[in-house]
């Protein structure tokens, strides 16, 4: 689908589409192949306090709205997605590098299904009432619990998954009757653009605020401006750390989805073909740019051999090449600065004394040179204390470290400063469950990688965050506990009797 971007794209602010106060924008370009696609604002500070005081002032009416009729708005906002969603699709890979039979299979409607599912959870989020008996009451006591929505709430969503982040993020703020000032990411702010102007009529005026620009500067204001009552924040943990101190100063909560450097555990009982499958699903897909990516592959060692000849013909047979091709499998990084990162963990490595068994160094065939693309690498004769191990490399790299047991491959799995995703491979159902609770991580698959529903919580352990999303219970984060506590008797307390 060929898409026409304007020449310039804007802030939206209380409703309206409108230049940074200063007019300073930034260029965006296609990262398959260098090419510009638009301008779009830079945010000033001046920008980010009007975005906050436009979600205050839109915040009383808002929160007002009941259940039923946001539950309505989200569902139609979904509607919105599923009708337009070849051209979200086509944006989303234009911007961001990622094939287009992923943005179009996964993406675009995994974020539609997220609206539907908070469009349903808002309407099970119900307070409770309980009649209590309490020492200095004499009589019965009624205890009411209610849901509120929190206020105004500062968003800060990443690169490599822009629109379906911004759609775990703006679903369930909605759903709880927040107002929002949400920023992407400055190298991949176009599919949330195209979206906010595809549903600016379903949502009043100032509910959903945007801003664009650098993280160092727009970023920043979100973090130092005192109108925000919680934090959203998903990223590097670098950066979480400093959203983590913002939230503390300010004494208000925050949701953070960081970093990972996820164990993807294969037994020699496993299913071997899905196992292959298994392991490029879990590093491959969007160019391993993924925070739970099965980055670290850990093999029992009586299938090691065969394991590794195996993904490295399946690592060498992946189709890399042009984005807007339904039949690539594997697109560009999103940048040339992370195809350098990349290229510097390869040096790293072999450093280290690994060994590059395929890949290793972008792709420069033909009408590729163009653009970002790294070949699907794949590093062996690697140890637990390698940094290429422990660090998160975030690109198509997996490395493989051999194991014994059960015990040895559940201690290294454990030896991290991460927590996030990770996985185990067996027909043995009574191991997998019994690895999957050892392993300290908050999402564990059994037999399969990287599906992430809704309806299913998603985050970390230690330093892969604080919180979890994609679930009902995301709502308890955006919303605040009331308590109307009622005497129900007519009685004194008894505390101070008449003399």
């Amino acid at each position: 689908m060929k898409v026409d971007f304007k020449k310039k794209y804007g802030l939206f602010i209380g409703g309206e589409w409108r230049d940074s106060s200063d007019g300073a924008t930034f260029a965006v370009s296609n990262p398959a192949n260098g090419e510009h696609l638009t301008d779009c604002a830079q945010a000033t500070e001046k920008d980010v306090d009007d975005a906050v005081k436009a979600a205050w002032a839109a915040f009383p009416e808002w929160k007002a709205v009941e259940p039923q009729e946001r539950a309505a708005i989200l569902n139609k906002i979904a509607d919105r997605i599923d009708e337009n969603a070849e051209l979200l699709a086509a944006v989303e890979t234009l911007d961001n590098g990622k094939p287009i039979r992923e943005t179009t299979f996964i993406d675009v409607p995994w974020s539609s299904e997220h609206f539907r599912y908070f469009a349903g959870a808002v309407l099970t989020q119900q307070g409770t009432a309980s009649v209590l008996n309490t020492p200095n009451i004499t009589g019965n006591a009624l205890s009411i619990v209610l849901h509120e929505p929190i206020g105004v709430v500062g968003q800060i969503v990443p690169w490599n998954f822009p629109f379906l982040m911004a759609a775990w993020k703006l679903a369930p703020v909605l759903a709880a009757g927040d107002c929002t000032v949400i920023k992407s990411s400055s190298s991949t702010p176009l599919s949330l653009i195209v979206f906010l102007e595809l549903i600016q009529d379903l949502v009043p005026a100032g509910v959903i605020n945007m801003i664009t620009g650098s993280g160092s500067r727009a970023g920043q204001y979100i973090l130092d401006h005192p109108g925000f009552r919680k934090l959203a924040f998903t990223g590097s943990t670098e950066v979480g750390l400093n959203v983590a101190r913002a939230a503390a100063e300010k004494l208000i909560p925050a949701t953070l989805e960081l970093g990972g450097k996820s164990a993807n555990i294969y037994f020699d009982d496993c299913n071997f073909r899905q196992a292959i499958d298994g392991l490029q699903v879990g590093i491959l897909f969007n160019q391993g740019q993924v925070c739970c990516a099965g980055s670290r592959v850990f093999v029992q060692e009586g299938i090691y051999d065969k394991f590794v000849d195996a993904a490295v013909k399946a690592f060498t047979s992946v189709k890399q090449g042009d984005t807007m091709d339904m039949n690539t499998q594997i697109g560009t990084q999103v940048n040339e600065a992370q195809v350098k990162k990349i290229a510097s963990y390869i040096e790293i490595a072999k450093k280290e004394g690994a060994t590059i068994a395929c890949g290793g160094e972008p792709n420069k065939e033909g009408e590729l040179a163009k653009g970002c693309y790294f070949k699907p690498t794949l590093i062996t004769n690697v140890t637990n204390d390698m940094r290429v191990a422990q660090e998160e490399i975030f690109g198509p790299v997996a490395v493989v470290i051999k194991f014994k047991d059960e015990a040895d491959v559940i201690k290294m799995a454990n030896d991290s400063e991460y927590g996030l995703g990770g996985a185990v491979w067996t027909k043995d159902i009574t191991k997998a469950i019994r690895v999957a609770r050892s392993v300290e991580t908050g999402r564990m698959w059994v037999n399969t990688y990287n599906q992430i529903p809704a309806g299913a919580p998603f985050g970390g352990y230690k330093k892969s965050g604080i919180g979890r999303e994609t679930d009902l219970s995301i709502l308890d984060a955006y919303t605040q506990q009331k308590n109307i506590f009622i005497n129900l008797s007519d009685e004194e307390t008894g505390f101070y009797p008449e003399k």
